[in-house]
């Protein structure tokens, strides 16, 4: 596991979007799953910058959803889908037929999980999945004690987790479900470079955890230690409570140049 301590969530976002832009440089159709949420729109901001100035071609780009809500009405602005429609696929300028994501709509839940599970292993597997982190350490909606094993599912919404996502339903927590599909945490482990984004004072001790602590269900986010290829960014707020921290920022800071993160 990589971890690069950033200044700011700016830096952070265009660090991980430079990583996306290299990744479609040299795999113009590269299948990238993405995270929901405000940590990683500085991402998206910046690989959409990236795109209009003809840093990078995008047009070939194929793009995944990590989980998505059960029971939205199809097309609700708050539905997985239509935030990525709204924040990614339309900046990026890609069409609707470059997305894919999990039916939370669908009559029959389990078959829907089951089947995004085999549409994503077709499709060739996710070459760079974002992540974001919770405040408990939950990775996609993988609450504490999730299976390390699990594969894409139905899940409950934790009730910490209702309320830090009340926020995008006009901070009305009746209007946030109970329920999820989400990619399950082996499911995640199977994506090819995995990429956690971090930023806030709040997210310290689920970062510290994380890197340093071991791996346990009870942190789903430290499963990312198993992983080849896992990148943690995190901004100074975050990186508090890193016991390793000068070394983290000693290791970045003599890495060469092309190996990227």
């Amino acid at each position: 596991m990589e971890v690069v301590i950033v200044p700011d969530a700016a830096a952070g976002g265009e660090l991980i979007a430079e990583a996306m832009a290299a990744l479609l440089r040299r795999k113009p159709d590269a299948l990238l799953g993405v995270a929901t949420g405000s940590t990683p729109l500085p991402i998206y901001e910046a690989l959409a910058a990236k795109v209009r100035s003809g840093a990078v071609d995008a047009a070939r780009a194929r793009v995944c959803q990590l989980d998505e809500y059960v029971g939205l009405p199809t097309g609700h602005p708050e539905s997985y889908r239509s935030v990525v429609l709204r924040e990614v696929v339309e900046p990026l300028g890609l069409s609707e037929k470059s997305f894919m994501g999990p039916d939370g709509a669908a009559d029959d839940v389990q078959a829907a999980c089951e089947a995004y599970d085999a549409a994503l292993a077709a499709a060739g597997g996710v070459d760079l999945q974002l992540l974001g982190i919770g405040t408990d350490g939950h990775i996609g909606f993988n609450e504490p004690c999730s299976s390390l094993a699990s594969r894409t599912r139905i899940k409950t919404l934790t009730e910490q987790t209702r309320v830090d996502n009340a926020r995008f339903f006009d901070g009305d927590i009746e209007q946030v479900p109970h329920h999820v599909i989400t990619q399950g945490i082996g499911t995640i482990l199977e994506a090819r470079h995995l990429v956690l984004l971090a930023t806030g004072e709040g997210k310290a001790e689920a970062v510290a955890q994380t890197v340093e602590g071991p791996v346990a269900a009870v942190v789903p986010a430290s499963a990312l230690q198993l992983h080849p290829h896992a990148t943690v960014v995190v901004d100074e707020a975050a990186a508090s409570k890193l016991k390793l921290a000068p070394y983290f920022r000693a290791t970045f800071a003599a890495k060469p140049a092309w190996q990227g993160i």
